[in-house]
């Protein structure tokens, strides 16, 4: 029997360890899965290792994805079209997202579209202004915004800014 196992880290230490994991920052069950097999932990002993942490409410996938959610958009001033994808690529539900996005205020928001295009918009230098057009709608598509709202925001600032 101790043969098959693949690390020389007791069962104890492993929850220690992950306890530890969960407690610096929020962790989805999928970010712990994958610790667990780079710390080359035996399939068998998963369930019961990510059971002790949501037992013990380390690991928590609804606060979880309400703390991504806000922290992304806050700190990094992503869009909702990001977040949702950066959410399904960690298997969070759609349940749990939705919920996520109401942590997210509609003025909050537009707020932070604002503030993001408007200092994007004062950097670029292009003379041309299809480019400058151009260059603002990729960036705020890759911040994940939706194409409406970048649209809207792409007129506003044609129209508040104009060139002497």
């Amino acid at each position: 029997m101790e043969n098959k196992k693949s690390t020389y880290l007791t069962l104890t230490q492993v929850k220690n360890k992950l306890e530890h994991f969960c407690a610096y920052q929020e962790r989805c069950h999928t970010e712990v899965t994958t610790k667990l097999y780079n710390l080359k932990i035996s399939s068998e002993e998963h369930d019961e290792i990510i059971v002790h942490l949501i037992e013990h409410n380390f690991l928590n996938e609804e606060r979880f994805a309400c703390s991504f959610a806000r922290g992304k958009h806050r700190i990094s001033g992503w869009g909702k079209n990001r977040i949702l994808g950066e959410l399904k690529m960690r298997k969070i539900s759609s349940f749990l997202i939705k919920k996520a996005f109401r942590e997210i205020d509609d003025e909050m928001y537009f707020e932070t579209l604002h503030k993001i295009a408007l200092v994007k918009w004062n950097s670029l230098t292009d003379e041309d202004n299809n480019k400058k057009n151009q260059k603002l709608i990729g960036y705020l598509h890759r911040k994940g915004y939706e194409m409406e709202y970048i649209l809207d925001k792409l007129t506003d600032l044609q129209n508040t800014i104009k060139e002497p």
